[in-house]
């Protein structure tokens, strides 16, 4: 059973700063892809951040931003604590929401270079953890 476990959130005022850190109860090397979400009331959860493998045969990752926060935010990871990290800056209350961290786990195919086969991710998430921008 794989558990993520949020922490960081809070109510902070606009320009002010927070950062969230998730942390994982087995090795995120175990996981192909990790990240952040966030979700709103009555609004479909979003992809705000992510590192990505690129591939199975190599360590090289990808890191992917939502367009509302690139040049704010930065996803990070620490593999010795099995943590990753969203480091949310110049915050607004538009980033108001429940923030979830997401971690996945790719099938390849045995072809060559392994593909990501489509859905047939494993998917976890952790409770999420409140965000609030207010002055």
């Amino acid at each position: 059973q794989v558990q993520l476990v949020e922490s960081g959130g809070g109510l902070v005022q606009p320009g002010e700063s927070l950062r969230l850190s998730c942390a994982a109860s087995r090795s995120i090397f175990s996981f192909n892809e990790m990240g952040w979400y966030r979700q709103i009331p009555g609004k479909e959860r979003e992809l705000v951040a992510s590192i990505s493998s690129d591939s199975s045969l190599s360590s090289t990752t990808t890191t992917d931003y939502a367009d509302s926060v690139k040049g704010r935010f930065t996803i990070s990871r620490d593999d010795a604590k099995s943590t990753i990290y969203l480091q949310m800056n110049n915050l607004t209350p538009e980033d108001t929401a429940v923030y979830y961290c997401h971690a996945g786990v790719f099938t390849w195919t045995a072809s060559n270079p392994p593909r990501v086969v489509p859905g047939r991710t494993r998917h976890y998430w952790g409770q999420g953890t409140q965000v609030t921008v207010s002055s």
